[in-house]
């Protein structure tokens, strides 16, 4: 007998698990949606502001919906995996038919809202939302795929604070959020496989076709494209040769995070390192400082 089927929770901890199965840590994600604000130098420009904190808001609505149909779907494995099975779900502390109920408020509240930004927005935020489902259902079992269509997601989270205000999307920012959650999906794969070892199939069956060899090879080539990437982008950007500064703060977080997934496993949660590290914590408030210092005084 499962241990979720004789343990008994108070109404409280059961309106605690329904916000638990929503990730609000994972909510951090989200903030490639103001990247567009703060790089068109409209931050102090109020209705901008009010525009961009509203989509922040429907995209975490909407990231978290796909939150809780991912765990619908992997209830099963998720049991199996170390970390996961203590999720709502697994554990039995939230119901699936609840679940599903939440799922449908949060996707269908979120869509509404988000067409009564703008058309662009909404079909955005639609396409972040099938291209998800997608994912959930198919295109997580395709290697490599799967990786990439991570990224996608935060570059459509990017393109999607733009169209928000109504200014255009810099090729440079898309192609480095594309980059940086490149790697980002990479070393959760990579921290999956470490993890899981062998029954890392059971888990996800694409993670039967990664190797750690496979892995640290994609990994080394995104790193590398990531950082010089950035690197152009602040040679081309307004103020470049301030801007180039900021150019130690993304090699020492990409550096960081890499020494905290082969030493501490945070790379399985990107959002664990940003709120339980220290030094990379301080490192991304120092960048978002320095960067606001140079376009805006």
């Amino acid at each position: 007998m499962r241990l979720e089927h004789t343990v008994k929770y108070s109404t409280i901890d059961k309106y605690k698990g329904l916000i638990k199965l929503m990730r609000p840590k994972q909510w951090i994600k989200n903030v490639f949606v103001l990247a567009a604000l703060i790089f068109s130098k409209k931050m102090l420009d109020v209705l901008s502001l009010k525009e961009t904190l509203f989509a922040f808001i429907l995209f975490c609505g909407i990231s978290s919906s796909v939150y809780i149909i991912n765990d619908i779907a992997d209830l099963e494995k998720d049991r199996k995996h170390p970390k996961k099975r203590l999720r709502p779900l697994p554990s039995g502390l939230v119901k699936k038919r609840h679940a599903a109920i939440l799922f449908f408020i949060l996707a269908l509240a979120s869509l509404i809202l988000s067409f009564l930004i703008n058309a662009n927005f909404g079909i955005i935020v639609l396409s972040y939302f099938i291209i998800n489902l997608a994912y959930t259902f198919y295109l997580k079992n395709i290697i490599i795929i799967d990786v990439m269509v991570i990224a996608v997601g935060f570059v459509l989270r990017v393109i999607a604070g733009a169209e928000a205000i109504g200014v255009a999307s810099s090729p440079w920012l898309l192609l480095c959020t594309l980059l940086l959650s490149l790697f980002l999906a990479i070393t959760k794969r990579k921290n999956e496989v470490i993890v899981l070892d062998n029954n890392a199939k059971s888990h996800r069956n694409v993670l039967d076709e990664y190797s750690v060899k496979l892995l640290d090879n994609m990994l080394s080539i995104v790193t590398s494209s990531t950082i010089i990437a950035y690197s152009l982008y602040t040679f081309y950007a307004e103020k470049g040769y301030y801007m180039m500064i900021t150019i130690l703060f993304v090699i020492y977080g990409i550096f960081r995070y890499q020494y905290l997934v082969d030493s501490k496993t945070f790379g399985g949660s990107p959002e664990l390192a940003f709120f339980e590290d220290k030094p990379f914590l301080i490192n991304g408030i120092l960048y978002c400082i320095t960067v606001i210092l140079i376009l805006y005084i």
